[in-house]
Formats: structure tokens, C-alpha cells, sequence
């Protein structure tokens, strides 16, 4: 069986600051455009594979932790964020690991839901 590490292994790069904020302006800009909003739109209404749900279980789980050792994490300068991260990663990691597992078996059993609301909608206006 993959453990999580295998995963995050795969979707995380590491890109200078410089980098960074050139991919941020970039998709900034990329966000407003019309297609980029169908495509965001066409997406969610996708289930999302296990690996998926398992990222996202892990970046929530890695906020709560976050925000109960550092409440003022989003006001933080660049480098105190990192700092921050790599102290919540030393004392937490095993934790993280395994409340996002349950918590993705969770976001699983919940995905079939999160499709219908999402084309509820779509449904009552035809």
C-alpha cells in the first residue's frame, strides 16, 4: 500500500520565490478568463480520484495544525511561513499523515453528495 509521503512526493516541485510569484501573476491573470472558468467548472463536477482526496485531506489537515500552533499564519512574512511549516511538519508529520487519512475516507464517502449539489442547481433551471 502507497503511503502518503509516496504522493506528495509527486505533486510537489520546489521553484524559487522568484518563480513563484511569476506562476502566481500568471495564473492570476489566467483565473479571469471565461475558459479557465468552464474548465474550473467541468472539473468539480468530476469525481476526484483517491490520490486527489488524499491531497486535499492532507492540505486541510496541515491548515487546522496550522492555525492551532500559529493563529496569525496568513499575516506571516514569506520566510516566517516557511519556518512555521517545517516546526508543524517536525511535531506533527505521522499526526498529519494519519487524521488525513481518515479524513479522506471521509471526503470520499461525502464526494457523491458534493457532485449532486454542485448539478442540483443545473437540474432546476431546465
Amino acid at each position: 500500500m502507497k503511503k502518503f509521503v509516496d504522493f506528495s512526493i509527486l505533486d510537489e516541485k520546489v521553484v524559487s520565490v522568484v518563480q513563484r510569484k511569476k506562476q502566481a501573476r500568471r495564473m492570476a491573470k489566467l483565473a479571469r478568463s471565461a475558459s479557465f472558468q468552464a474548465k474550473k467548472k467541468r472539473t468539480m463536477m468530476r469525481v476526484r480520484s483517491s490520490a486527489k482526496l488524499l491531497l486535499v485531506a492532507k492540505k486541510q489537515t496541515l491548515m487546522k495544525f496550522r492555525k492551532k500552533l500559529y493563529p496569525n499564519y496568513n499575516e506571516m512574512s514569506m520566510q516566517q511561513k516557511v519556518r512555521a511549516d517545517q516546526v508543524v511538519l517536525q511535531r506533527f508529520g505521522p499526526k498529519i499523515d494519519k487524521i488525513s487519512q481518515k479524513l479522506a475516507k471521509k471526503l470520499k464517502t461525502k464526494e457523491v453528495e458534493r457532485i449532486a449539489n454542485l448539478k442540483a442547481p443545473k437540474e432546476e433551471n431546465q
